[in-house]
């Protein structure tokens, strides 16, 4: 045998072998998909049906029990949110919606890789408009009258805790259609004075009522910052440090968000900001919540911590905002909560 018939009797091996490990790991992922597909024993129980964020008491969150209807859009009773739910054929990794907007961050297997796309939703759940994404999809929001809408999607790494990530902020207009691609396009004021550099990234938007201020984390070397933006103006201004995943209470006086506990560490507490004194209150959460909380009501927040004896799956808990209180079961086998 030559050394070239060598080479290549090598290289078919290893090709061989490469494909025998690829197949291995679609069946793989296909049987988990299956498992997961399949009514477990106990889980909560969906049912399909039309869920219509136009209407008022409800909850609507991203279904993760697993059955059929597992990451579709679903809802319950706001009274009674571990009932049964009623499952739409929507299926999300990300969900929000306010004043019959919403907004889908999908994720779909394709030849080579995951496209990621988000879906403009009205208030049937149909899909008015499709954004490619540059990335994975982590948060979504939008704004009490449902005049915007923003995401924020991994483009390297695949989450906050990850060493080396990077992340891409949009908003969209929803009337015009306008879409700001990047927040990183946005001038940035930080301790008074203006700043530039080239490793900012900003995540987790969150509006208020005037259909112009919104707050968002702003990072930058080694550091998180609560910002302060204007969308007509392009420009965001630091309040306060250490702020992950904010989110504006209904009345506009408070930020919930998520503290990094010690430097260097991956987990967080999640706090309540006063935005006129800036005195932070420690929620009686203490497990690391790794989310984006949504505001209830003015007094309440949810979040999702991971599932016991689930993989991939997580439950939606409850905690009072004032730091007092316990944590409650809200909704089990649901993530992305929204109240309508």
């Amino acid at each position: 045998m030559t050394s070239l018939h060598r080479r290549l009797l090598v290289l078919a091996v290893a090709v061989l072998l490469l494909a025998g490990a690829a197949t291995g790991m679609v069946l793989r992922a296909a049987d988990r998909a299956d498992r997961a597909d399949r009514p477990h024993a106990g889980a909560p129980r969906a049912h399909a049906g039309a869920v219509t964020l136009g209407r008022e008491g409800r909850l609507a969150f991203v279904n993760e029990a697993a059955g059929p209807h597992r990451t579709a859009v679903a809802s319950v009773p706001a009274t009674a949110p571990g009932g049964d739910r009623t499952a739409s054929g929507l299926k999300c990794v990300r969900f929000y919606a306010a004043a019959g907007t919403g907004v889908c961050l999908r994720s779909e297997p394709g030849v080579l890789k995951q496209s990621h796309r988000a879906l403009l939703l009205d208030s049937e759940l149909r899909t008015r408009r499709t954004f490619a994404l540059a990335g994975t999809p982590s948060r979504a929001r939008v704004s009490p009258s449902g005049r915007f809408a923003a995401w924020t999607v991994f483009v390297s790494g695949e989450s906050y805790a990850s060493t080396f990530f990077s992340t891409r902020t949009s908003i969209l207009d929803t009337r015009t259609m306008r879409l700001i691609p990047s927040l990183e396009t946005f001038a940035i004021t930080l301790d008074g004075a203006s700043y530039r550099a080239a490793d900012v990234n900003f995540w987790g938007v969150t509006f208020a009522a005037d259909d112009d201020t919104f707050y968002a984390t702003l990072n930058t070397a080694n550091r998180t910052y609560l910002v302060r933006g204007s969308v007509s103006e392009r420009s965001v201004t630091t309040l306060a440090e250490n702020v992950e995943c904010p989110s504006l209470s209904p009345d506009g006086t408070r930020v919930a968000f998520k503290k990094r506990v010690l430097s260097r560490t991956d987990l967080w507490r999640e706090y309540v900001l006063d935005l006129r004194t800036l005195r932070e209150t420690p929620l009686a959460e203490r497990h690391s919540v790794d989310d984006q909380a949504a505001w209830l009501d003015d007094d309440t927040l949810a979040y999702a911590l991971p599932a016991d004896g689930e993989v991939g799956s997580s439950d939606l808990w409850s905690v009072p905002a004032d730091g007092s209180g316990s944590p409650r079961l809200l909704v089990r086998g649901a993530s992305s909560p929204a109240p309508l």
